[in-house]
């Protein structure tokens, strides 16, 4: 038995190594035949090897030990203190480190703190501006941001669905139409792109129709035209045939096995004049706020889209924008890493284009790229948002362990995939649970942080509490460092009144 092995061990190295010998694609293997192949296995696990064993907790990127340990132990309703003090290097932190400024008064407990699913709700009633019929208060700050059914396994978006429901949020569809797995009860925003996937013609023209049917049959809230996103910004997609299932096909209105190409562009409308237009058609069709969402490139867009609102009194309801820095969609290395402006960088650019023309109280804002976190968010609030959407963070709630495989369709665990093999091993009726954890534990993090700045409300929370730590090791404050004029970024007194009475009212 063992010589049988052995001979059959021999003869396949002997095998690899004519192999090797042979082939012309790769030096390395002719030069060092069978031993060569370890250094591709090394540059295949190299995530996984410095997520475990070579990064601190606070190197890795996109997310770092700390931050995913953070989401983890929410999500299961773990412990989530640390011990024995931060770890960070406060001599020479990351740019950007953000310092909260405690008040010497904290705010007292509020009854929204007394229970965990208490709505923390947003300031603003979207749609109201324009007096959509179905104007709404978003009943949470913190909502899932648009992810695609194609792009995440149907159990992903199950469980994210369910995961909404629980936490009194919402969940963006993602540009790739709305599945059966998103209608599980929560709350919905139908993303549009520019392959119009779930409202299209078989030539793929946007009907308009389909629309109205499709919110008329489904819990949406809202409607989010999107124009760009921070993995690809002023790029298309593309979803290969062999990955267009029939479910997918049926989603988006497709033919099973034919590629799916979303282009750059929006085919209904050119320049701002026709989009402002599309967007009041679809508004008035529906009777929900309509908004966008986009990454921020050309500045001279926002100024005049500001402008021509303004003058006009028509437009979005709501703007989301999302950084350069975000990442559920999988795109080529130089639009991911060199495309459009971090969401720190602009944010601000869109929030000041918007309130020097004093529409910054009209209009909702929403952000979105890595701000699932309590002091990104709470940072992010204070720039004038009023909600968080969160995606990665979200994904890491229900199981993803950043493998950094989204691109490649072998997800491990069963999040970006549409392997049923691998699609299995994902349990939506446990994973919403820890969704909605996750979701539910930030909102109490952002109400703590508030109450420890005097605020009941997060985003009561001005500027002027945080602070910024620069490449030079010299902490700014905040609203000097995003050239905010003093009380951009907080709502309105009534606003501000009614958002506090609804956190004081008990359930």
């Amino acid at each position: 038995m063992w010589v049988g092995l052995i001979v059959a061990i021999v003869a396949l190295l002997a095998l690899v190594t004519v192999h090797d010998l042979l082939q012309t694609k790769h030096a390395i293997l002719r030069n060092f035949p069978v031993i060569g192949h370890l250094r591709f296995f090394l540059e295949k696990i190299g995530p996984e090897l410095r997520q475990y064993i070579v990064a601190d907790n606070d190197e890795e990127r996109p997310f770092s030990r700390d931050r995913r340990r953070w989401i983890y132990s929410s999500a299961k309703q773990e412990n989530q203190y640390f011990g024995f003090g931060s770890d960070n290097d406060f001599d020479r932190p990351e740019p950007g480190y953000v310092i909260i400024k405690h008040s010497a008064f904290p705010h007292r407990p509020v009854a929204a703190d007394a229970h965990s699913l208490h709505p923390v709700p947003v300031a603003k009633v979207i749609g109201e501006w324009r007096g959509r019929r179905h104007a709404f208060r978003p009943a949470s700050v913190v909502n899932i941001s648009g992810m695609s059914y194609g792009s995440l396994s149907g159990a992903a978006v199950e469980a994210l669905n369910r995961g909404a429901l629980l936490a009194g949020c919402w969940q963006s569809t993602g540009e790739g139409g709305l599945s059966t797995f998103h209608q599980q009860g929560g709350d919905l925003v139908f993303q549009i792109g520019t392959g119009y996937f779930g409202v299209r013609d078989r030539a793929g023209k946007f009907e308009l129709s389909q629309l109205v049917d499709l919110c008329t049959a489904n819990p949406v809230r809202a409607i989010e035209l999107k124009l760009s996103q921070g993995a690809k910004p002023g790029l298309g997609g593309l979803l290969p045939g062999a990955k267009v299932t029939k479910v997918i096909a049926q989603v988006r209105h497709i033919e099973v096995g034919k590629d799916c190409v979303s282009p750059a562009y929006h085919e209904t409308f050119s320049d701002i004049d026709t989009m402002l237009e599309f967007i009041e058609t679809i508004a008035d069709a529906t009777g929900v706020p309509v908004g966008i969402k986009s990454a921020v490139g050309d500045n001279q867009f926002w100024t005049d889209l500001a402008g021509r609102m303004a003058r006009t009194g028509t437009g979005p309801d709501f703007v989301v924008i999302d950084g350069g820095e975000g990442g559920t969609g999988a795109g080529p290395l130089a639009f991911t890493d060199h495309v459009s402006l971090p969401f720190r960088q602009g944010f601000p650019r869109v929030f000041r284009a918007f309130a020097e023309v004093d529409l910054h109280h009209k209009v909702g804002f929403g952000g979105s790229a890595k701000l699932g976190f309590p002091e990104t968010a709470l940072l992010a609030l204070a720039m004038g948002c009023d909600w968080v959407s969160v995606a990665r963070e979200a994904m890491m709630a229900i199981g993803c362990i950043q493998a950094q495989r989204c691109h490649t369709g072998h997800c491990p665990t069963g999040v970006a995939t549409n392997n049923p093999w691998l699609e299995h091993g994902l349990d939506p009726n446990l994973k919403s649970v820890r969704c909605a954890n996750y979701l539910v534990n930030l909102r109490r993090e952002l109400l703590r942080l508030a109450h420890a700045c005097g605020e009941s409300h997060p985003s009561l929370v001005d500027l002027d509490r945080l602070e910024l730590i620069g490449s030079d090791g010299v902490s700014r404050p905040a609203a000097d460092v995003f050239n905010y004029r003093q009380g951009w970024g907080l709502p309105l007194a009534p606003q501000a009144a009614e958002v506090q009475r609804l956190l004081i009212t008990t359930l």
